[in-house]
């Protein structure tokens, strides 16, 4: 490539920028999985600790009163864990879309430049540029994603806080514990199947490629 601008090249200093550029989103997108991934592993680790800990606790109390109130305590204390990180996944799931489709927009630019290049390189409509990074799916995609996990186990870590407290206040009924239980599960896990739900709105309506490129759905 020559330095020319006339000659329908790109200049080397517009390369050097843009491979700086992909190189420096791909750095930025692992980093942002690996942190959310470590946040991940964090709160499973939480998780079982937490019910290693109950176990005991059930075994030194023989399941009075104090069991109840320790677990509602614990089991409180991991559901605003599980909040905080449902909400940093989700975020960083949606900073990584980003990065991806930046990523996929550089690329865009090598194959227009070098035409050659699309007998090696993945070569597909603009429609298509995310799925190759697994972003082109579905809606019930966000169903499948690492923040719907969390969001599943904090609300049963939320229900089952709600029953125990719901034992000490109102007494051990099982079916009355249950009721609680479900009631609290189904709302947590909706509200935040919804916030994820808005969470995910900007981003398929901002675009950075053009009118023809479609976003997740």
């Amino acid at each position: 490539m020559t330095n020319g601008a006339g000659d329908g090249e790109p200049r080397s200093v517009a390369v050097m920028f843009m491979t700086t550029e992909h190189s420096t989103l791909q750095s930025a997108r692992a980093a942002a999985i690996a942190e959310s991934t470590s946040r991940v592993t964090i709160f499973i680790g939480s998780v079982t600790g937490g019910m290693i800990a109950l176990g005991l606790i059930a075994t030194a109390t023989h399941l009075n009163t104090s069991f109840y109130v320790l677990g509602v305590i614990l089991l409180s204390t991991l559901s605003v864990i599980g909040f905080t990180t449902f909400d940093w996944v989700l975020q960083s799931a949606i900073e990584d879309h980003r990065y991806a489709e930046r990523i996929e927009q550089l690329r865009a630019c090598y194959l227009e430049a070098a035409p050659e290049l699309s007998r090696y390189l993945a070569s597909v409509t603009s429609s298509r540029r995310l799925a190759v990074h697994g972003s082109r799916s579905p809606r019930w995609r966000v169903f499948r994603t690492a923040a719907a996990m969390i969001g599943l186990v904090t609300a049963v870590i939320a229900g089952s806080a709600a029953a125990m407290f719901d034992a000490v206040v109102f007494g051990r009924s099982l079916i009355h514990g249950f009721i609680t239980y479900g009631l609290v599960s189904v709302a947590v896990l909706a509200g935040l199947a919804w916030f994820q739900h808005r969470a995910w709105k900007p981003a398929r309506r901002e675009r950075l490629y053009g009118d023809d490129q479609e976003w997740p759905r």
